[in-house]
């Protein structure tokens, strides 16, 4: 039977969907690099944010055939696992990709407002650190995790400077400096665990670790604390989480909005390899990182807190938020269920959205209150105290975990989690106690900025509001982190059915390596030398 072109086309959409939020940003990247910057910047915003939509409904579709519980395996160039690059899309995986396409979408088109003409390539930057957001959350190999994290990295080294300016050249060099560090370290770990089990594929390494022991499991929980560091750094985990405030404080506020998601591969990393590969059923390996990752989480919480609540400007405050959400999502992964899980999955996208959007409307308060800029201080009134005075409110409220918002049900998942845990006591007492104190934070924040107008102040610079197409970008990512209330039921049956997937490494193993791959019952072995085997 005779297929029509559309049906050619629409079967190699099917059959390479999962590849395509990896491809479509590199291509747009390079096209756009092709194109160039000089006097075609409209033409670059066009194709951007066409390029973004698609990805979104990429991901959503995604994400939807990941509902049915079934693994969508990609092999690049069909070479069989492990041997090969493989991508796998599950739930977590699905759900990063949406996350990643939602804070995108409404980023983007707040930074054509104006941001992207501040320096060169902004477009091209934007769309390999896509690339490697989301080449991190689909790849099945930890070398590979490796590199969409050098991707990612450069992109945001180059971001981050967008604009310039004295500051954030001098927390740039910081950046990269730390991440630098970060990543030798990565390929220390990952050249430990290679030499011990011989395999990077995570399913491959799911069922070969828990085989290891004596001495090689001893180097194996080296690596896998070598990793926790890694991985620690790139979420901002006490203590290793000094460089965020400074640096997304520096950062433009579409740049530094964006990178609200990208802590969130330092915790899909954690959740990935140290829950599953390292995680209860990982023999003598097993648990690794548990008795550190709920202290540090916990810690990394109660610190943020402080740090906020000593803020001078708006930008700090909201880069020490970042840090706080951070440590609840880790805390509620740190207790090594699937409930908690459930509860860190759903925390972390509303936090994601939330933390976004607050860092555009830091941008939109601050260009209306004159001198006084992003610091907490009184000064000229704000042209539309209504419009940013509601939106504050609302991010604030979520934020803080007040009823009905999402931040609030998050939390209270994180809580019933954490029912019957020998640290119970402290994980409530950290959760509502950095609830209440980020209440106490915004709500001062909030007066100074609204109330708190100085007198016979020169107001001039501040009588225009911000355009549409600011408000409306910061309203979408708002409007988003509100809606997951009204959804909290189908998006709870989603993180839970996620959770659950991730603790079936048999079915993960039989997906990726096929039903004969997944029965290897003895450890990798290295063949040694004829010399070696003639004693």
């Amino acid at each position: 039977m005779n297929m029509s072109f559309a049906d050619v086309m629409m079967q190699l959409f099917r059959q390479h969907l999962a590849v395509l939020p990896v491809l479509l940003p590199s291509f747009t990247a390079m096209l756009m690099l092709l194109i160039g910057d000089r006097d075609s910047l409209p033409r670059l915003r066009r194709i951007a944010l066409v390029s973004v939509a698609l990805g979104l409904m990429f991901a959503l579709k995604l994400a939807m055939e990941a509902d049915d519980g079934v693994l969508r395996v990609y092999r690049v160039g069909d070479w069989p696992a492990p041997f090969g690059i493989v991508l796998v899309i599950d739930r977590l995986s699905a759900l990063m990709l949406v996350l990643t396409q939602a804070v995108a979408l409404p980023v983007l088109f707040y930074a054509s407002g104006g941001w992207d003409s501040h320096g060169r390539h902004f477009h091209a930057l934007f769309q390999f650190q896509l690339m490697g957001l989301n080449g991190a959350f689909v790849t099945g190999d930890l070398f590979n995790l490796f590199v969409f994290f050098e991707v990612l990295l450069i992109a945001s080294y180059v971001l981050l400077l967008h604009g310039q300016g004295r500051e954030r050249f001098r927390v740039g060099v910081q950046y990269v400096a730390i991440n630098l560090a970060a990543s030798a370290l990565f390929l220390i770990g990952v050249a430990l665990i290679y030499a011990t089990v011989g395999t990077l594929n995570m399913a491959d390494l799911a069922q070969r670790v828990p085989l290891v022991s004596g001495d090689d499991a001893v180097v194996l929980k080296a690596a896998a604390l070598i990793l926790l560091v890694v991985f620690g750094v790139k979420a901002a985990i006490l203590p290793l989480h000094l460089w965020l405030p400074s640096t997304y404080a520096a950062a433009s506020a579409p740049v530094a909005a964006l990178f609200a998601i990208m802590t969130k591969v330092g915790v899909y990393s954690i959740l990935r390899v140290h829950g599953v590969i390292f995680g209860a059923d990982a023999g003598a390996s097993a648990l690794t990182v548990e008795p550190w990752l709920l202290p540090l989480a916990l810690g990394t919480s109660v610190l943020a807190v402080f740090g906020m609540l000593a803020a001078h400007t708006l930008p700090r405050m909201v880069a020490y938020m970042t840090v706080a959400s951070v440590g609840t999502i880790l805390a509620a992964l740190g207790l090594f269920s699937e409930a908690a899980w459930s509860a860190a999955l759903y925390y972390m996208a509303h936090s994601t959205l939330i933390i976004a959007a607050l860092f555009l409307l830091v941008e939109l308060v601050s260009a209306q209150r004159g001198d006084a800029a992003d610091r907490l201080e009184a000064g000229p009134a704000v042209a539309q105290p209504a419009l940013l005075g509601l939106l504050m409110l609302l991010g604030a409220a979520s934020a803080a975990g007040l009823p009905p918002l999402p931040g609030f049900i998050g939390k209270l998942m994180v809580l019933q989690a954490s029912s019957g845990h020998e640290a119970q006591t402290w994980v409530w007492t950290v959760v509502l106690l950095v609830g209440f104190l980020t209440l106490i934070g915004l709500a001062r924040a909030g007066s100074v900025l609204f109330w708190s107008v100085r007198p016979g102040v020169d107001d001039s610079g501040t009588s225009a509001g911000a355009s549409p197409r600011l408000v409306l970008a910061t309203v979408s990512l708002i409007g988003a982190g509100v809606l997951m209330s009204v959804l909290a039921g189908p998006l709870k049956r989603y993180t839970d059915a996620a959770a659950v997937q991730l603790v079936d490494r048999r079915a993960y193993q039989e997906a990726v390596l096929g039903a004969a791959g997944a029965q290897t019952t003895q450890p990798y072995v290295f063949p040694r030398p004829a010399s070696e085997g003639a004693h």
